[in-house]
C-alpha cells in the first residue's frame, strides 16, 4: 500500500467512488458469506456501476470464479483485496524513460465545452511552474471571449505568462506566442483551444491548421496533445474519447472532475479500452489538485480494503 501524502490527496479526491462502492458491497457482506453464482451476478453489477465497462467486469468476474470455489466461505476484505491486485495487473503497461523536455515544450489542449478544459490548463501551468519552468499559456480560443477572460484569471493564479490577441485567427495567436516563446526562452508552452465535438468540421480544420502552424515554427510540436474529459459523464466520455481520437491524434488524456463523480471507474474503463494512455487526472478545484496518473496508486485508492486508514 501506498502511504504518501499525494497518495491521501487522491483518496480524498476518490472519496466519492470509493463510497460508493464500498456502501453497495458491504450490503452484500455481513460477515462471512458463501461466494455463490448470485453473489457473484452482484459484484458484477456493482462493478458496471462504477463505469469499469460490462466487458471487463465480466472477465474481472470470471478470475474470482476461478480463484474462489463457489460456495466457499470469504469476506468483503478479501474480495477488495482480489480486485486491487487482479486490476492493478490489467493495467501495468511498460514504463519508459521519458526524453528530456526540449525546450520549449509545446502542449496542444482539446476538448468539449464543459470538460473542464480552462481549469485543467491552469493546473497544468502550476504544475510545470511548481517545478520552475517557465510557462506560457496562449489564449487558441478566439471564439469565445470568456474563454480568454478565464485563462487571463488562471495565469495570474498560476503565475504563468499569457499570450493574448485581438485577432479572430487562432493560428495567428499561436504562431506570434511560439516565436515570442522562442526568443525568450519560455520551457513550457500551453495552448487552449476553442472547445469542440468531432462533428464540427470548421472547427476540426482550425485545429489542424494550428497544428501545422505549430510544427512549422517548432519541428516535432506539439510534443503533446493532450485531451480533456470529464469523468463524470462516464460512459459518454469514453465514447468522446475514441470518436475524437479518430479525427485528430491525441497523446494523452486529462481526466477532469474525478472528486465529482462515484463512477471513479471510468479511469479505469478508458484505460483499459483506449489505446490512449490518462496521463493527468483533476481531483479537485485547486490549482494544485492535479496528479499524473499511476494504475497502481489509482486502484489502490478506489478500491480500498474497509478499515484501511492508511
Amino acid at each position: 500500500m501506498i502511504f504518501s501524502s499525494a497518495f491521501k490527496k487522491l483518496k480524498q479526491g476518490l472519496s466519492r467512488s470509493r463510497t460508493q462502492f464500498n456502501n453497495r458491497l458491504s450490503k452484500l457482506f455481513t460477515g462471512s458469506v458463501p461466494l455463490t453464482e448470485d453473489l457473484l451476478e452482484q459484484i458484477e453489477e456493482i462493478l458496471i456501476s462504477a463505469d469499469i465497462g460490462v466487458e471487463l467486469s465480466m472477465e474481472i468476474i470470471e478470475d474470482l470464479r476461478k480463484n474462489f470455489p463457489l460456495d466457499q466461505v470469504v469476506e468483503m476484505e478479501t474480495v477488495v483485496a482480489f480486485l486491487q491486485t487482479d486490476l492493478i495487473a490489467r493495467m501495468k503497461v511498460e514504463q519508459i524513460d521519458p526524453k528530456p523536455m526540449e525546450s520549449p515544450h509545446v502542449i496542444l489542449v482539446v476538448g468539449v465545452n464543459g470538460t473542464g478544459k480552462t481549469t485543467s490548463i491552469g493546473k497544468l501551468a502550476h504544475h510545470y511552474i511548481s517545478q520552475g519552468k517557465r510557462v506560457l499559456l496562449v489564449a487558441g480560443d478566439t471564439f469565445r471571449a470568456a474563454a480568454i477572460e478565464q485563462l487571463a484569471i488562471w495565469s495570474e493564479r498560476s503565475g504563468a505568462e499569457l499570450m493574448k490577441k485581438a485577432a479572430t485567427d487562432p493560428s495567428a495567436v499561436v504562431y506570434d506566442a511560439l516565436q515570442s516563446a522562442r526568443q525568450r526562452e519560455i520551457d513550457v508552452v500551453i495552448i487552449d483551444t476553442a472547445g469542440r465535438l468531432h462533428t464540427q468540421k470548421n472547427l476540426m480544420d482550425e485545429l489542424e491548421k494550428i497544428q501545422r502552424v505549430v510544427q512549422k515554427v517548432i519541428p516535432g510540436a506539439p510534443h503533446e496533445t493532450v485531451l480533456t474529459i470529464d469523468a463524470t459523464t462516464g460512459q459518454n466520455g469514453l465514447i468522446q474519447a475514441r470518436q475524437f481520437s479518430q479525427v485528430t491524434p491525441v497523446d494523452h488524456l486529462f481526466l477532469t472532475k474525478l472528486d465529482g463523480t462515484a463512477k471513479g471507474g471510468i479511469a479505469i474503463a478508458i484505460h483499459h479500452n483506449l489505446d490512449i494512455p490518462v496521463k493527468y487526472i483533476g481531483i479537485g478545484e485547486q490549482m494544485g489538485d492535479i496528479q499524473d496518473f499511476d494504475a497502481t496508486s489509482y486502484v489502490q485508492a478506489l478500491f480500498e480494503v474497509v478499515g484501511s486508514d492508511s
